[in-house]
């Protein structure tokens, strides 16, 4: 007997599902568009793995080793067709805030532990992907990203005004001692470095905004280069980047100890976390634009292999890039062929013309990064959440703070905590709302009552509930229950409508018993309205419906109002002159007379 697994149609369903799904669309039309897209890519990048290494403290050199293997790896395994991956500024600038303060930037000491923290963050990549824990990175809220990244900018910019000054500055670790150095790193300014730094930023700048699509960072470089050489280049004392390594990446095994998942461990969590949540972001956003479906998990195990199998390849973390991806599916990428296509041109270029990086002077570099640090702060967000949002606002706030005075690890989760602590403090004072007919709405539809000025029952309060009736709103609705109690004594009778939004736990389901038999007590009545299928089976399992009545269970207000206004109490309906619901008109009237003009039954 053939096991079904091992059956040749099962076998070729494996095959199949190894092979990705865009190949079947490539074409002659779309592979010239790849090309053109991956050519643009690595005029691109050329001056990103510079800049970007420069940010992570490694020589350039591996800011192009991440560029062509991790890119060629996310492009085959991710589910977007026109992300491209590499390395990035927020996960460089992170890389170098976990690693300088046990190395050297630059050693090869530091190197060693870059390659080993990539593999790390690789593997725990990897396990949010095969457990299917991508719903983790939610957590981080926009607001979250939205602080980090602007305190990552600033960390960036001021690492680079040494470079810029072409004077010795403390680290900005300490960023007292930096800040109270730079006047003094001021009056002992190279002129040379701040006449090279200051035409790379003004000439990438003026590029973007007046030529967006030209390759603005690789001209700013090309113009610092040559004032350096006008100015005399290394001979003359100005920083140069010297001769690049190897340009093929050789492979080697990380060396990954029990110490160093000690010691590294929180800050590649964090890099892991940021790196997924750029990918995802990418994906999303350039799904937006081209309507194709994007698989979360997918695009996490994409960047956890690229990860893994970049530090066998001396590649330092990567993600997806979002002004690499952005310029991609601009310059017409059809499939991923387009970012496999970059980093084959990449390697090509490097060929060419790797030994002209010995001449490319750091202030230039510092001068690009510099603009690469502007450009990352989103100021128009900023202002959208100011002037949105007083929570956001904070949260965004404190972690920038935190970014500064404290690290970026630290940051990523004082946001985290801090959001997950205003959204707790939310869900434990959910919304409970009074609410009447409005007489001037076709259906007389249920609004506010308070906010929209309509008359309530005297006798009936309709409650709404809005949000989670769970053990932390339990004590919050047991005050407001009090509280409607003291300022309304004859509504003894409450409809209590519950949300198919609202979830239910025990402690909730205890709230609502005990609430019963208080209004019993009052002599009154406590009803129910619920509205979704998965509620009542919640309050059928707390023992909630064995508890009430089946008269006192409704599944919309029309059936709740039709039964608890004939039993409320005649002698107050005789004189209320407010008719609030249509079932009254059948109800005792002042004068002895109906609202529906008849004299009611003796």
């Amino acid at each position: 007997m053939v096991d079904a697994r091992t059956s040749p149609r099962a076998l070729r369903a494996r095959v199949s599902a190894l092979v990705p799904d865009w190949i079947g669309l490539t074409s002659r039309h779309t592979l010239r568009a790849d090309l053109m897209a991956g050519l643009t890519g690595a005029t691109l990048v050329l001056p990103q793995g510079v800049a970007f290494a420069a940010i992570a403290g490694l020589p350039a050199e591996y800011g192009f080793y991440t560029a062509m293997v991790s890119t060629l790896t996310a492009a085959l395994l991710g589910s977007s067709w026109q992300a491209v991956s590499g390395p990035t500024t927020a996960l460089s600038i992170m890389l170098f805030a976990t690693l300088s303060g046990s190395y050297v930037p630059g050693s090869p000491e530091y190197i060693t532990a870059a390659i080993t923290l990539c593999l790390m963050i690789g593997l725990i990549q990897l396990a949010f992907a095969l457990a299917r824990l991508g719903a983790l990175v939610d957590f981080v809220s926009h607001s979250v990203m939205t602080g980090f990244v602007t305190g990552a900018a600033i960390l960036i910019a001021l690492s680079q005004i040494r470079h810029v000054l072409g004077v010795a500055l403390p680290s900005t670790s300490d960023l007292g001692a930096f800040l109270s150095a730079i006047p003094e790193g001021a009056l002992a300014a190279d002129w040379r470095a701040l006449a090279i730094s200051g035409a790379a930023f003004g000439i990438g700048l003026a590029i973007k905004l007046w030529r967006p699509l030209w390759p603005n960072y690789l001209a700013a470089l090309m113009l610092a280069t040559g004032l350096s050489l006008l100015l005399g280049g290394a001979e003359a004392g100005i920083a140069t980047i010297g001769p690049l390594g190897e340009i093929v990446p050789s492979m080697a095994l990380p060396d990954l100890s029990l110490g160093d998942l000690r010691e590294f461990g929180g800050g590649a969590m964090a890099i892991a976390i940021v790196g997924l949540l750029e990918a995802l972001s990418v994906s999303r956003a350039l799904a937006l634009r081209s309507g194709q479906m994007i698989d979360g998990n997918r695009e996490f195990f994409a960047q956890g292999v690229s990860n893994v199998i970049g530090s066998l390849f001396r590649c330092y973390p990567s993600s997806a890039s979002f002004t690499r991806s952005g310029i991609n599916y601009d310059a017409g990428a059809r499939t991923p062929l387009s970012a496999i296509f970059s980093s084959a041109f990449l390697f090509g270029i490097l060929l060419l013309v790797a030994p002209a990086f010995a001449v490319v002077p750091i202030p230039g570099i510092a001068g690009v990064i510099m603009l690469v640090a502007w450009r990352l702060i989103d100021f128009r967000e900023i202002r959208h959440l100011v002037s949105s949002s007083s929570t956001e606002t904070i949260i965004a706030g404190v972690t920038f703070v935190t970014v500064l005075l404290i690290d970026l690890e630290t940051a990523i989760y004082v946001g985290v905590l801090l959001s997950l602590g205003f959204f707790l403090r939310g869900a434990a004072r959910p919304f409970l709302g009074q609410g009447a007919p409005d007489p001037s709405t076709p259906g007389r539809v249920f609004k506010h009552a308070a906010p929209n000025g309509l008359q309530e029952c005297p006798q009936l309060m309709v409650c709404r509930l809005d949000g989670p009736l769970f053990f932390g709103s339990v004590e919050f609705l047991r005050r407001e229950f009090r509280r409607l109690e003291r300022e309304r004594p004859l509504q003894k009778t409450m409809l209590f409508i519950v949300k198919g939004g609202g979830d239910i736990d025990l402690a909730g389901a205890d709230l609502i018993l005990d609430e019963a038999r208080r209004r019993d007590h009052l002599g009154g009545a406590l009803h129910l309205q619920v509205k979704t299928p998965r509620t009542l089976t919640k309050l059928a399992r707390f023992k909630v419906l064995r508890s009430l009545t089946r008269d006192r269970l409704h599944l919309s207000k029309g059936d709740a109002i039709a039964e608890i206004v004939p039993k409320l109490d005649a002698g107050i309906c005789a004189s209320c002159e407010k008719r609030i619901f249509l079932e009254c008109a059948g109800r005792p009237a002042p004068g002895g007379v109906r609202s529906d003009g008849r004299s009611p039954p003796s």
